[in-house]
This record gives C-alpha cells, structure tokens and sequence, in this order.
C-alpha cells in the first residue's frame, strides 16, 4: 500500500490511473492542476506523485522543479503526451524519475510503479511481519499464524503502514495523513474504530498485536 498523488488534469485519464491504482490497494488523491499539485505536496505526505506536464496554470514541469527545489524527494512519474527524445530529457532534468506517454497501458504504468516503490526504503521485503502477523504486499494477503484472515481495504491500509513503521508510534493525525485521503474527512473516533476492527481480525489470547501507547498513538513492535 502507498499513497499517491495524481496529478492530471483530463477526468478520463484521472479516472483511469485512480482506479488501477486502487485495484491495487493504494490509497489515492486527485487534484486537476499544478497549484493544488504543489499545495499538497507542500503539506501532505505521499509515496509516489504521477503528474501530466501539460496542466493549467503551473505546468507539470514546473511543479516538479520547484517541489525538487524545496527539497522533495518523492519519485514522480511525468504521464504525459509529448513524446520527443528531448521532451523526455526535459521531463527528467526537471525531476521526475520516469516518464511515461500517452496513451499508455495501465500494465506498464503499474509495473512503473512498482518499480518506484521498490526503491531502497525502510522496507526490503514484499512481506511485513510481527508477532505471527504477515502481511503480503504483492499477494495482498494477511495470515495470523499462517491462517488468512480477510481485512476491509481500510483495515488492510491501516496495519500495512504500522508494519511498515514497526517499533515506531504513530499519532492519530500521522495515521489519518498515511493512511486516508486528505478529502476524507476522518475524526480521531473513526481511526480508533478502524483499530478495534483490525484488532479483532487480527489479536490472539494473550497476544495483542497492537499497543496502544496512552497519549501518543499506536505502535506494532517486534516479537520480545
């Protein structure tokens, strides 16, 4: 699971890249032009950007520069019509690090997301694992002590991003900025109601998956 920013400002290709992007369990925003693309870059948190250069206003180029100016380090895919060789040097001279042209197959797209994703993070591994949970990234399967338990995409979303932060402790509002869209409007309740479920589906006698750090938010740590 990542979440990704769209940036794209014809509804059909928005529409298309969102719902590929979903079916594969990413949580996704869209906005239409360059000067909400640099606002929510300015003041969310994402994985992954895909941005089309010709957009009205501030162009896709131009977001790209000034977001690598102020010291943005998220991969942006350029999904764009303009297919000339210097085009594309463009594109990435100006910092996006793929560049990809309309129109485009969904497949390719996907498999150049992917490739993003796997750059050298805090995860290596396509499977997160703690205390007899394994969550499969590729597979998009859960299993508790090697049986699969089935999560609701919002529960799925919620324990993937505390694996991928284990032995870390998430606030409410860090887990509402990386795990639901910024439309959405989330109350601390709804996150809290979100964590009961998954701890349902999730927790064994004597063998709480979850903590619940009083004050600060919730933590997955490592098997003692």
């Amino acid at each position: 699971m990542a979440k990704v920013l769209v940036v794209e400002d014809d509804p059909m290709v928005a529409d298309v890249v969102q719902e590929v992007l979903r079916y594969a369990n990413h949580v996704v925003e869209v906005v239409d032009n360059g000067e909400d693309g640099l606002y929510r870059l300015k003041n969310y948190s994402y994985d992954l950007v895909i941005i089309d250069w010709g957009l009205p206003g501030v162009t896709g180029v131009e977001v790209c520069a000034q977001y690598r100016q102020s010291g943005g380090t998220v991969p942006i895919i350029m999904l764009t019509g303009r297919r000339t060789i210097q085009d594309r040097v463009t594109g990435l001279d100006y910092g996006a690090d793929d560049y990809v042209i309309k129109p485009f197959e969904p497949d390719e797209l996907m498999a150049r997301v992917r490739a993003l994703l796997r750059r050298p993070g805090p995860v290596s591994s396509s499977v997160l694992e703690a205390k007899g949970v394994q969550l499969d990234t590729v597979k998009k399967t859960v299993t508790v002590d090697g049986q699969e338990v089935i999560l609701q995409a919002q529960e799925y979303a919620l324990l993937d991003c505390l694996l991928r932060h284990k032995n870390q402790v998430l606030s409410i509002e860090a887990l509402i900025d990386k795990v639901w869209s910024a439309d959405a409007e989330v109350s601390a309740d709804a996150v809290r109601q979100c964590v009961t479920r998954l701890r349902k589906k999730i927790d064994r006698p004597n063998n709480s998956v979850i903590t619940t750090v009083v004050g600060l938010g919730y933590s997955i740590k490592d098997s003692e």
